[in-house]
């Protein structure tokens, strides 16, 4: 079997698929089939069909009770063309019917079991966890929303009943037979509480408290542990704030120290709500930060600059572990899916990529509809 696996792609050779923040729950949840109890704790917003109306005040009618492929809208042909080998997402969504918020936390997004069909319809191998909202409806919202993804057929990472399980990475196969690792963790920095750590009898995320050089070869300890000599190593780390386009320094050391112990090929950053920028660094990919890739945020005021409603599909190449190509998909959030952006959105997300791509030495252009990253040493390099 593993030969005839390796027969159908080039020896340590894997495309993925890579997101930023999928955010299905609240306003997204009360559209699909069976919504949540739209009640919410919010200091502004008690009703979570709110956010409906709000996204219809700004772009017109959106439908109700919607097929679980209608969110992804013009994403879905997008990626059936481009038919990466493996799809990793971070989703920032607890699926529960759990009613009992985490005290304090004023932001809780939650979808209906019911609805992981629209999860489902994206065709994700692995859901990373550690992020800021997946404990929303406490450690029993975490608890099902494990549960929902293992019956769904969904690895996840970053996320379990005890330390051990949300430290554990997804084991994925590659189209050779060897194996992609992703490991998980989140960052103080993206607002993640201390109290959501996973311990070893209690369910949580798996956290980091700083990125200090002890906690760096902390992870890569645990990293190499598992890791064998073929295998290829994705590490998923939710960090930093919501909006701002600024990489802190402690996170690229960080990063650069990984790469450098060679415990890690491919950085895969979200937390911000926009993208932020890209780095090649000795022949491995850093993506700071994916931005939103679907939310409720439509018709909100604030930030308008960031243009928060243009989101990206990431899609890398690696070969034997390094950088071989990055192609990017752009769409825009509209009527609470995916939709093709305008040639004018198109040429504005080339130019702020292409903005701070170069801080680390590479650029960003167009090639036909989708965006293109060369950096010094490829060989697309201008």
């Amino acid at each position: 079997m593993i030969e005839a696996q390796r027969k159908n792609g080039a020896r340590g050779q894997i495309s993925l698929l890579l997101t930023g923040d999928v955010m299905t729950g609240r306003g997204i949840d009360q559209i699909q089939v069976t919504p949540s109890d739209p009640e919410l704790y919010e200091g502004y917003v008690l009703d979570a069909r709110r956010y409906v109306r709000l996204a219809e005040d700004a772009s017109g009618p959106v439908p109700r009770a919607v097929d679980p492929t209608y969110i992804w809208g013009d994403a879905l042909p997008a990626l059936a063309r481009a038919n990466p080998d493996r799809r990793i997402i971070n989703l920032e969504t607890a699926i529960t019917t759990a009613s009992t918020p985490w005290p304090g936390k004023g932001i809780n997004y939650r979808m209906h079991p019911a609805n992981i069909g629209c999860i489902q319809a994206i065709s994700p191998d692995c859901c990373v966890l550690a992020n800021n909202h997946v404990l929303d409806w406490s450690r029993e919202g975490l608890l099902e929303t494990l549960q929902a993804l293992v019956a769904a057929g969904i690895t996840t990472a970053g996320a379990g009943r005890d330390h051990q399980a949300a430290a554990v990475p997804a084991i994925l196969t590659r189209p050779d037979g060897g194996r992609l690792l992703v490991f998980a963790v989140g960052h103080a920095s993206s607002g993640i509480p201390e109290e959501w750590a996973a311990q070893a009898q209690r369910p949580g995320v798996n956290y980091l408290s700083d990125l200090s050089a002890a906690q760096r070869d902390r992870l890569a300890n645990t990293i190499d542990a598992i890791r064998q000599p073929d295998d290829q190593v994705v590490l998923s780390i939710h960090w930093g704030g919501n909006w701002g386009y600024e990489i802190a320094e402690e996170q690229r050391a960080f990063a650069h120290g990984l790469i450098d112990r060679g415990s890690v090929d491919l950085i895969h950053g979200h937390s911000s709500h926009h993208p932020k920028a890209i780095e090649v660094y000795r022949d491995r990919l850093i993506l700071y930060g994916c931005g939103d890739l679907l939310n409720d945020y439509e018709g909100i005021g604030g930030h308008s600059a960031y243009r928060g409603d243009l989101a990206l599909l990431y899609l890398p190449t690696l070969q034997a572990g390094r950088m071989a190509a990055l192609r990017m998909l752009p769409f825009k959030i509209r009527n609470l899916r995916l939709n093709r952006p305008s040639a004018a959105d198109i040429d504005w997300l080339t130019t702020r990529m292409d903005r701070e791509a170069a801080r680390f030495g590479g650029n960003v252009r167009q090639d036909g509809n989708a965006l293109v990253l060369d950096w010094a040493g490829n060989h697309e390099a201008l």
